[in-house]
């Protein structure tokens, strides 16, 4: 049975096969995870991951295919992580981006894997990040994380991608109650999406007057000197897709040379490893609780209203060795 070091390792001489095996061992929870992101992580950092998220049937999938073919036209290498909701009976995904990423199933220098959210909240996969690094690692100059599609407040991309691009329509709905769900505030590009349709002039114009308003008001201290542009693209024709293209390579150069690419993946380097580590806990706390009867019936104590969470919290707490 191959091992996970002996994927990685296929997986750095250009395997596709072994990426691909990694990505179901991250997506499952193997135990190997640990082992195989410790040998990936040296090899990341070199990829620039842009998210693109905004509600469903925005036209992410298609933007994306557009954006890829950009890119290979550059000759750059793409991957492209597409979250799909989860299937209620198989937790499978269920929409399959790749079917309408068919133009690029062939090309060898584009690896595009579906993943299911699996319950998880935010707009992507409990995976997604260590799935980012996988294809950083194998080589891929671009990936773009698309995400599922939930609405407004799956934000949680902001914090996995270089450059985020949110992906409105004229049916998006009122611009301000949007703004105020948090988007201004992850956005580094707006796009409008479907321009073709009535009321997209008017929301182009008030999403432009208000990111730049918003901008006037503010300040950023350790961002780019960057004013997020609002693209108006038709992605099924392919108009407006080499605008966006100049506007993520921008955005890119802008915090490379403000030093704001870095802080951001500091940033998001030490909120890895916070999540890690109240997982890890969380778990060695379940596994104590299953195994040590006292602690169950502390649970069960709680559980009926004879005791209060906090000292049950305390006295676990303090039977791990853990104490604030």
């Amino acid at each position: 049975m191959t091992s996970g070091l002996d994927l990685v390792e296929r997986m750095l001489q250009g395997d596709q096969l072994a990426l691909a095996r990694l990505i179901t061992l991250v997506e499952n929870g193997s135990s190997l995870v640990p082992e195989i992101m410790r040998q990936t992580y040296p090899k990341t950092g070199r990829a620039h991951s842009v998210g693109l998220t905004g509600p469903p049937g925005a036209g992410k999938s298609s933007l994306a295919d557009r954006l890829t073919g950009l890119m290979r036209r550059e000759g750059a290498s793409v991957g492209i992580v597409a979250i799909d909701p989860s299937s209620p009976y198989s937790g499978g995904a269920v929409l399959g981006d790749r079917i309408r990423m068919q133009g690029h199933a062939l090309d060898q220098d584009v690896f595009i894997r579906s993943m299911a959210t699996r319950g998880n909240l935010g707009g992507l996969a409990r995976a997604t990040s260590e799935v980012v690094k996988l294809l950083d690692a194998f080589g891929k100059a671009w990936i773009l994380i698309e995400s599922v599609g939930v609405g407004q407040t799956e934000l949680q991309i902001a914090t996995t991608a270089d450059t985020t691009i949110v992906i409105l329509t004229p049916e998006s709905g009122d611009t301000i109650q949007m703004l105020k769900a948090g988007l201004l505030e992850v956005a580094d590009i707006f796009v409008v999406n479907k321009a073709d349709r009535p009321g997209a002039d008017g929301l182009t114009s008030e999403l432009t007057l208000t990111v730049h308003l918003h901008r006037d008001g503010t300040k950023v201290s350790d961002g780019p000197d960057w004013e997020v542009p609002v693209i108006a693209t038709k992605a099924h024709e392919g108009a407006g897709v080499t605008a966006l293209f100049e506007a993520i390579r921008r955005h890119r150069a802008a915090l490379v040379e403000s030093g704001a690419l870095e802080r951001r993946r500091t940033t998001r380097r030490r909120r890895e490893f916070e999540e890690i580590v109240v997982q890890e806990i969380r778990d060695l706390v379940l596994q104590r609780v299953e195994r040590d009867q006292r602690l169950a019936r502390v649970v069960e104590e709680v559980a009926s209203g004879r005791l209060d969470p906090y000292s049950a919290v305390a006295g676990l707490l303090a039977s791990l060795s853990i104490s604030s």
